[in-house]
């Protein structure tokens, strides 16, 4: 009877594990795929030695250990702005809890430095980069610019920091690539904000689609999923695919006196074209909504995703109606559950790795967006093991352009700037099978 309730122990651990998104849903470097970077001035990338996307999945009854350089497939760089560092190796093992829990106590404040890892590797920061007002010099201190501020009026990185984010929107710091907000190409939003993608192309993680449930990207430091812009209209999972949207707004002041709770404070600087509206967090004013697409204080609700059909609390990569990113960006200004997710220096004993590639066959989904398109169409995919080639057909059958989506990257952007308007069909390849999808050129 004792071996039979082993048995039965080690068969529902072996199913939860196959399930279990948390071990399952990791871009793990089957190819030795490595990472690539630009630098100023050169639009051809150099390749790194260092490999990209998580090395190894670990897991046992409790947790789950991730190894990862925190270098993307995608090409990071250059950073713009003076920034003297590039991407570089963290080598880092995360331990994530395969059940979170809510933090039913005193919510706990996101910090400076790693709150969260995508599904690649790479670091999530929250919304700062160190800076704040300092009353006494009436200038900004801290972070990169030296000095100490006051900590009471809090810079947002992503709108100081636009400048030195690359192609993919993130930045390194101290070799520390990381994103503070949606991890999508600059160029792929409805409003370009920055014209680095025109010079130094990059993909990024994955294409907003409008159409379509985000996929997961990552996971936050309570081990609570995050997943992209848009999602179920209906927290049960029905009503559609909706933009999920921050209840965070801009507040209505012209001078900073006090917090949008009413709270007096040290006083910052007056609302100028030097000190914009939205350049400090303490400009944003939470303001709960009933409707089911709003998110909470932490930027997230409590859903029905296609990972996790009996639900789970979600983070969601906040954008606006142009996609481009909204404040709190994914998580914060504090974590929903227990903040229980650290690095540690080697994996325990007893656990098993995840050796299957959960995307061996050429049987995933594929997203083509915009459709009709005008200046470029995205092809997007899951993480596949091996190169997949694009190519773009005319009616005729002619092939007109051919790109590649690499392993470990999710992404090719054909530019069709200089094709014909009409009717085209992009095939899709690993050089065994292939599909195809009718696109309309539309400019």
């Amino acid at each position: 009877m004792k071996k039979q309730v082993i048995l039965l122990f080690f068969a529902s651990f072996s199913t939860f594990a196959q399930t279990n998104p948390t071990i399952t849903s990791w871009m793990r470097n089957f190819t030795g795929i490595t990472g690539r970077h630009y630098v100023s001035g050169n639009s051809t990338p150099i390749v790194d030695a260092v490999a990209a996307n998580v090395q190894t999945v670990q897991y046992n009854t409790t947790d789950v250990y991730v190894s990862a350089t925190g270098i993307p497939a995608y090409i990071t760089g250059p950073f713009l702005d003076g920034n003297p560092t590039i991407a570089t190796a963290q080598n880092k093992i995360f331990k994530f809890p395969l059940t979170p829990t809510q933090n039913t106590g005193t919510p706990t404040a996101t910090t400076g430095g790693n709150i969260g890892v995508f599904i690649n590797g790479v670091a999530l920061f929250d919304y700062r980069d160190g800076v704040s007002y300092k009353l006494s010099t009436g200038a900004n201190a801290g972070g990169p610019l030296g000095g100490m501020g006051d900590g009471v009026w809090n810079r947002d990185a992503v709108l100081a920091e636009r400048g030195g984010f690359d192609c993919a929107k993130a930045h390194p710091a101290n070799g520390n690539y990381h994103h503070h907000q949606n991890p999508s190409a600059f160029n792929l939003d409805l409003t370009v904000l920055s014209s680095v993608c025109n010079t130094y192309p990059a993909d990024g993680l994955y294409v907003i689609n409008p159409s379509q449930h985000t996929p997961l990207l990552g996971f936050a430091y309570d081990g609570f999923p995050i997943y992209g812009a848009y999602g179920y209209a209906n927290t049960n999972g029905t009503g559609g695919i909706t933009r999920m949207k921050s209840s965070f707004s801009l507040r209505n002041i012209t001078t900073r006196t006090y917090l949008y709770t009413g709270v007096d404070v040290t006083d910052g600087p007056a609302v100028s074209t030097t000190f914009p509206l939205g350049l400090y967090r303490e400009d944003y004013q939470f303001i709960a909504n009933s409707g089911q697409d709003y998110l909470d204080i932490h930027n997230g609700r409590f859903c029905i995703t296609p990972e996790y059909p009996n639900g789970i609390y979600c983070y969601f990569t906040t954008v606006d109606a142009n996609h481009n990113s909204a404040y709190p960006y994914v998580v914060g200004p504090t974590f929903y559950g227990n903040k229980v997710v650290t690095t540690v220096p080697s994996v325990p004993g007893g656990t098993t790795t995840l050796t299957s590639n959960t995307f061996e066959n050429f049987d995933f989904k594929i997203t083509i967006a915009p459709n009709p398109a005008s200046e470029f169409i995205a092809i997007q995919t899951q993480m596949t093991e091996n190169d997949l080639k694009v190519e773009l057909i005319n009616e005729l059958g002619q092939i007109v352009k051919v790109n590649k989506i690499l392993q470990g990257s999710t992404l090719a952007i054909i530019d069709t700037d200089s094709v014909y308007n009409g009717i085209y069909f992009i095939r899709i390849s690993n050089g065994n099978q292939s599909k195809s999808f009718k696109v309309i050129i539309a400019k």
